[in-house]
């Protein structure tokens, strides 16, 4: 066989594995300050030193704690955010996660979404650090979320930068993208302090290098450089080197990609950064694997093993003992070879990372090949062809349901066009038999015998018309209703509120009889899908349909809103019992359960309601603009802990704001007191629910 070609080990795996800690080295972590030597500034002072020198950090931050303890909350939340980001950067990753929990914890206490947001993305970086991939995409994405009420920009350029690698690692690169972009374009309205912009930038470079963008990757990179060697900060330029390299090694340009690795060392090394420099080790290992040269390949891989245990990354020990393996086979020293690299294979298979297990398989096989080893490259292969196999059953059956879900749509498509087609020959028929029902008239003076033919004729129209009837009801009917719930679906409501039949939703809001729209939204769905699969999901819904029936009365609209969405529309109710509405609701269902395949499955859902029409001082609001209100209370009672409802009742300080202001901040309006909001907590699962209906 051929020898393959040098390897290519700067795939994703190590692109990836450097993307979360080298961009998120500086952004949260102040440059250092100088003046007055208070608390805060201390503080500071220790938060720059964390990622590039976190021995000296944790020195600092321990000296300080007994202060810190009477400190302000803002102070103690920096407190633990640096704390956390020192222990990681010095190796003590669980440390560094139990830190985190614990301003997880002090934010939501707080009621301080800045010091949530830096929780979670420092408990992010800590469950990526030990292999716990998939935990820290979920947290990533949680922080991008609870961000989007803050007004700290520099945390919010954090946030998205997170939730772009985040989807980036998953292989959603159009979501990555956007968010990328996104801090980019958020950065550069910070003012003084050109860190976020950078490290906005160095994660845009990454993305679109592994994109195959070299050209957008080079501009990016290019002012991420200048921003780094203008701020004259070893750890940026280092952090802009790294991207320097990659960009360099995708263009063949080994010479100079090697130069700003070795910069970069040197820099590292200099300020005593200890993960970086295990990081830039390993890349130095993988450029001579590149170029065959295996002795220096061995020589700077061995040092980033052992710089990678000294900080306990999970990842960096996996890349290193992999391009350490490959640098023995290529030396013939096949045994040793095969231990390093079937060590970093399992890490990649614990993490369940298939798209770079299967990489470096197939990077194994060629190499195993190469030093003679048939046997094992064989071995190497069919393993890379079980993943791959494994990778198209989990896409087929993606695939499947997706076209089983069409090919459902397309069913009732093709029952609505029957009924029309049926509708249009009823038609034919109704105006044939009445043409020659004017002749049989026309012929009736003149035969006696006429007049019964006539009649039969009659009769026979009667029917076609019945019939016809009928069509017309089950093709409306059709059109009209959901066919999973039975459910009124959204098209349907629509057009009943455009047609002005809401009836009750048009009475005046001062009285004790008022209209009503509930927006509901079943909680944890995507896991029961997850979990048990979509035809549980489907028997979550239709459950959730007939426990919506039975608490509602036979006059309230359910309508199946979209997806796990219901909407339900009251005509008329006490609008002191709108309170009561919710709790039945949320109680009718969290009493029941879902039994599927052996197993029991809980139901709740949140809740959101306003009354309708929803006064605006003396101008009631269009009913899309009431539904956009009660989805927004439904957000809060999401993030506030689900099973619960939230309702709009009015808005006691518009006098001070604006309808528009509450609502592109729903949750700062309530507690600024412009929007008077109720909360309606619910049952716990399996317990009764209140008895009665709405009436």
């Amino acid at each position: 066989m051929a020898a393959p070609a040098p390897s290519t080990l700067l795939s994703s795996v190590v692109r990836t594995a450097r993307l979360r800690r080298w961009a998120a080295a500086l952004l949260l972590c102040p440059a250092l300050a100088f003046g007055e030597d208070t608390l805060a500034t201390r503080l500071d002072d220790a938060g720059a030193k964390a990622r590039s020198v976190p021995d000296q950090a944790l020195r600092e931050l321990r000296a300080m704690a007994g202060e810190v303890a009477t400190a302000p909350p803002a102070l103690r939340a920096d407190f633990l955010y640096f704390s956390s980001t020192a222990e990681r950067t010095a190796g003590d990753v669980p440390r560094a996660l139990a830190l985190a929990d614990e301003l997880v914890a002090f934010g939501e206490r707080q009621g301080d979404d800045v010091a949530l947001v830096k929780g979670l993305l420092e408990r992010a970086n800590a469950q990526w650090m030990l292999g716990k991939v998939p935990a820290s995409h979920a947290t990533s994405l949680q922080a991008e979320r609870v961000a989007r009420r803050i007004a700290d920009v520099a945390v919010k350029v954090q946030s998205a930068i997170s939730a772009g690698q985040a989807y980036q690692e998953q292989g959603n690169y159009p979501a990555g993208l956007a968010r990328l972009q996104g801090a980019v374009d958020l950065a550069r309205q910070i003012e003084g302090d050109t860190a976020p912009l950078g490290n906005s930038l160095y994660a845009l470079v990454w993305l679109y290098l592994n994109m195959g963008q070299l050209d957008k990757a080079a501009e990016a990179q290019r002012e991420s450089l200048l921003l780094a060697r203008a701020a004259e900060s070893p750890a940026r330029i280092a952090v802009a080197l790294g991207t320097e390299y990659a960009l360099a090694i995708e263009q063949k340009a080994f010479r100079r990609a090697r130069r700003a690795l070795l910069e970069a060392l040197g820099l590292e090394r200099s300020i005593g950064a200890r993960q970086m420099t295990a990081t830039t080790l390993v890349y130095l290992s993988d450029s001579y694997l590149k170029e065959r040269k295996f002795q220096e390949a061995r020589t700077y891989g061995a040092q980033a093993l052992q710089a990678a245990i000294d900080v306990n990354s999970v990842s960096d020990i996996a890349t290193a003992r992999v391009n350490l393996g490959q640098a023995y086979l290529g030396l013939g020293l096949l045994a040793e070879g095969k231990r390093h690299v079937d060590a970093g294979l399992a890490t990649y298979e614990k993490q369940g990372d298939k798209p770079e297990l299967q990489a470096v398989l197939l990077e194994y096989g060629g190499a195993l090949e190469h030093a003679g080893d048939y046997r094992g490259a064989i071995g190497a292969y069919h393993r890379e062809r079980d993943i791959a196999r494994e990778m198209f059953a989990d896409e087929r059956r993606a695939a499947v349901l997706e076209l089983q879900e069409k090919y459902d749509a397309e069913r009732t498509q093709r029952q609505i066009e029957a009924l029309r087609r049926d509708n249009r020959a009823a038609g034919a028929e109704l105006e044939h038999r009445r043409l020659q029902q004017r002749i049989w008239w026309l012929l009736a003076g003149a035969c006696a015998l006429a007049a019964a033919t006539v009649a039969l004729m009659y009769r026979k129209v009667r029917q076609a018309n019945a019939r016809l009837a009928e069509r017309n009801v089950e093709l409306k009917r059709q059109g009209s209703l959901d066919p999973l719930t039975g459910l009124y679906n959204r098209r349907h409501f629509q057009a009943f509120m455009a047609a002005g039949q809401e009836g009750g939703g048009r009475r005046a809001t001062d009285g004790d009889t008022v209209g009503a729209l509930f927006l509901l939204d079943v909680d944890h769905f995507k896991h029961v899908n997850d979990t048990f699969g979509h035809a549980a999901g489907d028997e979550v819904l239709k459950l959730i349909a007939a426990g919506l029936r039975e608490a509602l009365r036979e006059t309230d609209m359910i309508v199946r809103w979209g997806g796990e969405e219901f909407l339900v529309f009251l005509p008329a109710v006490a609008r002191a019992g709108l309170d009561d509405v919710a709790r039945r609701i949320l109680y009718g269902i969290s009493s029941r359960t879902v039994a599927y395949q052996g197993a029991v499955i809980p139901v709740n859902v949140s809740v959101g309601f306003a009354p309708y029409p929803l006064m605006a001082g003396t101008t009631p609001l269009a009913w899309e603009r009431v539904v956009n209100l009660a989805d927004m209370a439904l957000y809060l009672a999401k993030s506030n802990g689900r099973n619960r409802a939230v309702g709009v009742r009015g808005f006691p300080g518009l006098d001070r704001t604006t309808v528009e202001a509450v609502e592109a901040d729903l949750e700062h309006a309530w507690h600024a007191g412009f929007v008077d909001l109720a909360v309606v907590p619910g049952g716990a699962p399996g317990e009764a629910r209140p008895e009665g209906r709405t009436d």
